[in-house]
C-alpha cells in the first residue's frame, strides 16, 4: 500500500496488527469468507459463508453467471409447458469429481433428502413450489416405508431418463430456475450418505460436481479448494488453488486484506465501520446495492413478546437513522419493511416509524407504564464488531426511550444459529439476503412453521395471503397480496423489527482482479475470477 493510504489510516493502526498466521501466498487466490461455516451440507446450510463454499463444490441444474444472472448449469436447457407449471430439464454430459456421470436421479435424490422430515432442512420450504412437496414433508414421518414411497410418487419430481428431469409445480413460478441455483437444489452422489453418513462432507469423502474439490478443511482457519479437472466448463476455473479464510473478527479480516495476505474481502460486516469513511475513496473500495436486510427477530412465544403492542413499542423506539449514521456509515437506507427497496415489480409498505411517545403509550397499554414491571430480556447476536455495536446502541435506546433493561447475549456463529433454530432466545439479530429476485424470497420465510421463520409467529391470515399470491397469475394483484403479507409482518403483527437495508461493500483491486461483478443477489462465483495480468498477482 502507498504511504498516503497508510497515513490516512494511521489513527486506526490497531486494525493492522498481524492477524492469524496465513499461508495465503501459497494459493492462486485467497478470499475472506466470514465466520466458520456451520455446515457445507447443501441440504442443511443457512448462512452465506456456508453457501459460498458449497457453490464452489457443487453445481445445480441452473447456475449464476459472473454478472449474477441465471444461466444453464448441469442442465444445458429446459422447456416450460404452456401453463408454466411443468419444467423439463435436459442435462448435459458431465461427471462427478470421481468420474461417475451426473444423472437426473442424482438431483431427485438430493431434492428428496431436503423434504424428508428426518433431515430437518431449514430451506425445505423452497420446495413447496413443487407439487406435493409440502404434503410429503408434513405427512411422511407418519407412514411406513411402502406408504411413504406411494406418497413420494405424488411429488412433482420425475426422472424420465438419465439426462431428463421433469418438475411439476403447483402454480406458474417464473423464478423457478433461480431456485435451482440454491444449494438445497444441488445433486447428491449415490454413495455419499449410505457410505459415510454425516461424515460425507469431510475432504477425504466428499464427491462434488462443481468447479472445485475440497482438499482441506482447517476448522476456524480456512478451506483449501483445488480446481476440479473433471469440471464440464474446462478450462475453468482460472485459479487452480483457492483459500477461503474463516474469519469472524473485522479487525483481523481487514488487516489481512490491507497487508496483502488476502485478495478479496467480500463481507461488509468484516470491515471495521469506523474506518469506512477513511477508505471510501480508495480504488480497492467497492460498493453496490443488493437485496439484503438487517433486522431483529422477536420470539413471540415468550412473554411479554407474545403481545404485539410490546413488539411494536420496541420497534418504534429504535432510532435507525442514528444507527446508519454513527455505526454502519456506508450510506445504508433505514428499513421500515423486510423486502428491500429495488425489488423488481414490488413496492413495500412504509412500516413503523420512529416515534418514542407512541411507543411509550403502547408499552403502557401492554401493562408496563414507563417500563415498570417489564421482565428481563436478552438480546442475542453473533459475535462481530458491528453486531455488538448495534446491539449496544439499541440496548441504550430501549433504556433511554422506554426505561427497560435488556441484557446482551453474544454467541459464536454456530451456537447463534442453533439458538435461533431452537427458539432459544428472546430477541435475536438477523439478516437475510434474497435467494432470488422476487419479494417472496423474503415474505415466504414467515409462513407458519417455516424452517427460516424462527420467531414462533403463526398467522392464518398471513398463510392465506401467501397461498393466494402463489396462485395469482396477475402480476399487479399478486404484488398487492404480497404487500398485504408484509403489512402484517412490519405494521400489524410485527414479529420482526427491520433496521436497515445493506449496501454491499467489497474490497478488491479492480485493475487487477477480473470476473468480479457487483449484483443485487450478492453472488460472485469464484470459478469466473482471474488475474487480468497473469504475471502480477497484486
Amino acid at each position: 500500500m502507498c504511504a498516503a493510504v497508510l497515513a490516512v489510516l494511521l489513527p486506526f493502526a490497531t486494525f493492522f496488527l498481524t492477524g492469524c498466521g496465513s499461508s495465503a501466498g501459497t494459493a492462486d487466490f485467497t478470499f475472506i469468507n466470514g465466520a466458520e461455516p456451520q455446515t457445507i451440507d447443501p441440504a442443511l446450510l443457512v448462512g452465506q459463508p456456508d453457501g459460498r463454499i458449497v457453490h464452489c463444490l457443487f453445481e445445480g441444474l441452473a447456475a449464476r453467471s459472473a454478472e449474477g444472472d441465471i444461466e444453464p448449469g448441469i442442465a444445458e436447457r429446459w422447456d416450460i409447458s404452456p401453463d408454466g407449471r411443468t419444467y423439463t430439464f435436459h442435462l448435459r454430459q458431465s461427471v462427478w469429481s470421481n468420474g461417475d456421470p451426473v444423472v437426473a436421479q442424482d438431483f431427485a435424490r438430493g431434492w428428496r433428502r431436503v423434504i424428508e422430515p428426518e433431515t430437518g432442512a431449514s430451506y425445505a420450504e423452497l420446495f413447496f413450489f413443487i407439487e406435493g412437496a409440502k404434503e410429503y414433508l408434513s405427512e411422511a414421518a407418519k407412514l411406513d416405508k411402502a406408504a411413504r414411497e406411494e406418497l413420494f410418487r405424488k411429488v412433482g419430481i420425475r426422472v424420465i431418463d438419465d439426462r431428463t428431469l421433469e418438475v411439476r409445480l403447483n402454480d406458474p413460478t417464473p423464478f423457478f430456475p433461480q431456485l435451482c441455483v440454491n444449494p438445497c437444489y444441488m445433486p447428491l452422489h449415490p454413495n455419499m450418505i449410505p457410505k459415510f453418513g454425516s461424515m460425507w462432507t469431510r475432504p477425504e469423502n466428499l464427491i462434488g460436481n462443481g468447479a472445485y474439490t475440497l482438499a482441506e478443511w482447517r476448522l476456524a482457519d480456512r478451506f483449501v479448494l483445488k480446481a476440479n479437472p473433471k469440471y464440464w466448463r474446462a478450462p475453468l476455473p482460472a485459479f487452480k488453488t483457492v483459500h477461503a479464510l474463516s474469519i469472524k473478527d473485522a479487525s483481523t479480516a481487514f488487516n489481512l486484506f490491507y497487508s496483502g495476505k488476502a485478495d478479496l474481502l467480500i463481507d461488509k460486516g468484516l470491515i471495521p465501520a469506523q474506518i469506512i469513511p477513511k477508505i471510501a475513496d480508495k480504488p480497492w473500495f467497492n460498493t453496490n446495492p443488493f437485496l439484503a436486510t438487517y433486522f431483529y427477530r422477536f420470539n413471540v412465544l415468550r412473554k411479554p413478546l407474545d403481545d404485539a403492542r410490546v413488539r411494536k413499542a420496541l420497534t418504534m423506539s429504535i432510532d435507525k437513522a442514528a444507527i446508519v449514521k454513527n455505526l454502519t456509515r456506508a450510506g445504508e437506507p433505514t428499513a421500515g419493511s423486510l423486502v428491500p427497496v429495488g425489488m423488481p415489480g414490488y413496492t413495500s409498505p412504509q412500516g413503523l416509524r420512529y416515534d418514542v411517545e407512541a411507543a411509550k403509550k403502547l408499552l403502557a397499554e401492554a401493562g408496563f407504564p414507563n417500563g415498570e414491571g417489564f421482565p428481563p430480556l436478552k438480546l442475542l447476536y453473533n459475535e462481530a464488531e458491528l453486531n455488538e455495536a448495534i446491539a449496544t446502541a439499541i440496548q441504550a435506546m430501549w433504556k433511554r426511550n422506554l426505561n427497560i433493561d435488556i441484557t446482551l447475549r453474544k454467541q459464536d456463529w454456530n451456537a447463534y444459529l442453533d439458538s435461533l433454530k431452537k427458539l432459544d432466545y428472546d430477541i435475536g439479530r438477523s439478516s437475510w439476503v434474497g435467494d432470488y429476485q422476487d419479494a417472496t424470497t423474503f415474505t415466504d420465510m414467515f409462513v407458519s412453521g417455516g424452517g427460516n421463520n424462527r420467531t414462533g409467529y403463526a398467522s392464518s391470515e398471513y398463510d392465506r395471503l401467501q397461498a393466494e399470491a402463489a396462485r395469482e397469475p396477475d402480476v399487479a394483484r399478486r404484488a398487492a397480496l404480497i404487500k398485504e403479507m408484509e403489512v402484517l409482518l412490519v405494521e400489524k403483527d410485527v414479529p420482526i423489527a427491520p433496521i436497515y437495508f445493506f449496501v454491499g461493500i467489497t474490497l478488491y483491486h479492480r485493475d487487477k482482479l477480473g470476473g468480479f461483478f457487483p449484483n443485487q443477489v450478492d453472488e460472485h462465483p469464484i470459478k469466473f475470477l482471474y488475474w487480468k495480468n497473469s504475471s502480477e498477482r497484486k
